[in-house]
């Protein structure tokens, strides 16, 4: 990945213009001068010049602008200890307005019954497409199977998969706590469970500086973090940042105190590995604290797979342009709405396969539930080739007795078969799935 060009400084800048031009510079209607986006110094030199200014004045112009508006965080700095700040630009109030009406609070497209095998399904997405994104390999088909009937991970990405899972889990126990520098370590710990080379370093802060951040096609260096022996202070008031309640002055949007947690996380680098993951897991730990519950459906990690270079130049255009975090925030910002946007589709077509179940089941809704008739629309789409109680139980989050329960009924009614399997029942639909489906209408009729 090609580096971002620094900007010149507003010092540089200055020098070379007389204070006649800086005052007309200054005093040009802002409209006629405004960027359409959040560009930065290595995007708005390639661009065409509002008329009768250079790409320097320009610059200029949009700096002056930025830095009058800019908040500071007191408590987040760069490794030179100058606080990083951010703009509410009118994209990042949009956006905000968007996420505050659809990610706020409950969701009435969910259907309450149905909600628990929204959120694990939600939780497999992020499990496996955060785990992708720092290089595991396992098929979705394979990790989905790992994760549904909870079996032993064979290998080091079914491993990553699994920890990505048992951490996401772990987080939704902690909203209503608040978060230390110990929390933030186990959560590191559960990601990189089994995975390390050196298990000394589950749970741990880095011991050394021998770390940085690279491309992985070229080699190079994109960042090096804050030094080791600044660990434990950096996290410490990260936690205070993280636990501010909105009653705290200067106010900041919940949104964006999670994003902002994502992006320290990543930029401090405090662990050996899982940083990313852990990272994303406290941005998620954020906004189901701050009662963004549809957050709980949503995989934000599915969206950045699809541009991983654009989320790393949002952490290089920060930390080139006098640690703005701006640009990390629209980036962040943009790829929740995408999840958003995709969450809805996902629930749509759900519902709608679950609709198609019930219609081909018209005979036997009554005598269904809904954990029941998800089950026959997955088995009917050939989602899973065996299910057992522990995979049913762990997909809607009930209990071992009524997971039993729920498969001897279909069992009963012909929709599943049984065969046992060691010590353990496994349960699969019928070839003639569809036909036990008809036989079974006609006879309730």
């Amino acid at each position: 990945m090609s580096l971002p060009v620094t900007p010149p400084s507003l010092h540089q800048l200055l020098t070379q213009l007389s204070s006649t031009r800086v005052s007309e510079l200054v005093s040009l209607p802002i409209q006629s001068v405004r960027n359409e986006r959040y560009f930065h110094w290595d995007e708005l030199r390639h661009r065409p010049t509002p008329a009768g200014i250079t790409h320097d004045e320009w610059w200029l112009i949009t700096k002056f602008a930025r830095v009058s508006q800019a908040r500071n965080l007191a408590l987040l700095s760069d490794k030179q200890g100058s606080p990083f700040s951010y703009v509410l630009a009118e994209s990042v109030l949009k956006a905000l307005r968007y996420i505050d009406r659809h990610a706020g609070g409950a969701d009435t497209q969910i259907d309450t019954a149905a909600r628990d095998n929204y959120i694990f399904g939600q939780l497999i997405e992020e499990s496996i497409t955060s785990s992708q994104l720092e290089g595991a390999s396992t098929t979705r088909r394979v990790a989905e199977e790992l994760l549904r009937t909870g079996r032993k991970p064979v290998d080091g990405s079914e491993r990553m998969i699994a920890n990505n899972f048992a951490a996401m889990q772990y987080i939704q126990t902690l909203a209503k706590t608040d978060l230390t520098p110990e929390m933030i370590c186990e959560i590191q710990r559960i990601i990189t469970r089994g995975t390390l080379e050196n298990s000394a370093d589950e749970g741990r802060f880095r011991q050394d500086d021998t770390i940085n951040v690279v491309d992985n096609r070229d080699g190079a260096v994109l960042h090096q973090p804050p030094l080791a022996t600044e660990l434990a202070q950096r996290m410490q008031r990260l936690c205070v940042f993280a636990n501010q309640s909105e009653d705290d002055e200067p106010y900041c949007h919940p949104v964006v105190r999670a994003i902002l947690l994502h992006f320290m996380l990543a930029y401090d680098h405090p662990f050996a590995d899982g940083n990313g993951r852990t990272a994303r897991a406290l941005f998620y730990w954020a906004m189901v604290r701050h009662g963004y519950r549809l957050m709980e459906y949503v995989s934000i990690s599915s969206i950045l797979r699809k541009a991983t270079g654009q989320y790393k130049r949002a952490y290089l255009y920060t930390e080139t342009d006098d640690g703005d975090v701006t640009y990390f925030l629209i980036h962040q910002l943009e790829t929740i709405q995408s999840a958003i946007y995709a969450l809805r589709e996902y629930l749509a077509i759900k519902q709608n396969e679950l609709q198609q179940t019930q219609q081909l089941l018209t005979g036997m809704n009554n005598k269904l539930n809904l954990r029941q008739i998800a089950l026959i629309t997955g088995a009917l789409k050939g989602r899973a080739d065996t299910y057992t109680i522990s995979s049913h139980q762990r997909s809607h989050g009930i209990s071992y007795a009524t997971a039993r329960q729920d498969l001897m009924d279909l069992v009963t009614f012909g929709l599943l078969q049984e065969q046992k399997n060691g010590k353990a029942f496994q349960y699969f639909a019928p070839l003639n799935l569809r036909a036990v489906i008809g036989q079974l209408n006609s006879t309730s009729n």
